[in-house]
């Protein structure tokens, strides 16, 4: 059976690709009198004073990110980062999460929105469930994991367990064989790390969580003066694997301050909720209450609650 793996939640495009993927356009930025009018008008709109950018970072099943509409997304993370702060918010939102679904009869598996309608309609699941305004996301396969990881010189991982597990039938087929321990891994190795699931009593909870210390951990590594020169490969890797709604004005924006972003400032939560088994098939129920106050700390302040509030009353 094909197992479905982690694609990747990489907060460094979120606040280093996907920044740093910026940042490159920015010092490229060389005006001369044919257009010096639309560059200064690029950078008045690159500097204003937008402080946040909310996103959906959805990872896939798949070998081409950009192809891969009709696939069912492995890992979805609903991120913050806030350059007046330099704090970074992730929610992880897992990925069997009974929810409704835009033109489905019944409550499905989250997971499932991207199979039936791309990134737009994950968006529109997410915004749902979580009574959040949303417009942004960006979508990436396993592929970014292993380059981006081997770019940096590797990251330092504390392997909780040790790590074994062969599929040869999943594609790409899975050989993991990790030792427990204190270790630097490699771009390979950080793929196993981050596709073993089974030895976690929890499962995907555990794999969760296992996600959440490879960032930060990825952040720290992607910090370091030494990789500060590579923002050039960085881009090339961005637009390899990356596909992003996000347009690089916006993108910009946060380039500048891609420096000051600090892993201790980095609040990173769970969905809050449990499994449960409905009529033969695994969910995970969130807790409705506990879930909306996690939400509202984390991304939301009260002129944009009130706001939705407003908005949901409106439609209804």
């Amino acid at each position: 059976m094909k197992k479905r793996f982690l694609k990747t939640f990489l907060i460094s495009f979120m606040a280093f690709v996907l920044i740093y993927g910026g940042t490159i356009y920015f010092y490229m930025l060389k005006p001369d009198e044919e257009d010096t009018i639309s560059k200064e008008s690029f950078l008045d709109r690159v500097l204003d004073d937008q402080d946040e950018i909310t996103f959906l970072l959805l990872g896939v099943d798949g070998k081409d990110t950009k192809k891969n509409d009709k696939v069912r997304s492995d890992t979805m993370m609903l991120c913050k980062v806030d350059k007046s702060t330099s704090q970074i918010s992730l929610l992880s939102i897992p990925r069997d999460t009974k929810a409704m679904i835009r033109g489905r009869k019944y409550e499905e598996k989250i997971n499932h929105a991207h199979a039936y309608g791309g990134p737009e309609l994950s968006m529109k699941a997410v915004k749902d469930l979580l009574g959040i305004d949303l417009d942004y996301y960006v979508r990436v396969d396993y592929g970014i994991v292993e380059e981006y990881v081997n770019l940096i010189g590797g990251v330092e991982i504390d392997v909780p367990m040790n790590m074994k597990y062969d599929d040869p039938v999943a594609d790409p087929p899975l050989h993991i064989n990790l030792k427990k321990g204190l270790q630097v891994l490699d771009g390979d190795k950080s793929l196993q790390f981050l596709r073993y699931r089974k030895g976690y009593k929890d499962q995907d909870l555990g794999r969760i969580r296992a996600q959440q210390t490879f960032m930060k951990a990825l952040v720290d590594q992607s910090l370091k003066p030494a990789n500060i020169m590579k923002v050039p490969q960085m881009v090339k890797t961005y637009y390899d694997n990356v596909d992003t709604n996000i347009p690089l004005d916006l993108i910009m924006k946060f380039a500048v301050k891609a420096k000051s972003f600090d892993t201790t400032a980095m609040h990173t939560a769970t969905l809050p909720g449990e499994p449960k088994t409905i009529k033969g098939i695994s969910y995970y129920i969130p807790y409705k209450d506990e879930s909306g106050r996690l939400v509202k700390e984390m991304f939301l302040n009260q002129e944009a609650v009130e706001s939705i509030r407003n908005n949901i009353d409106e439609a209804n």
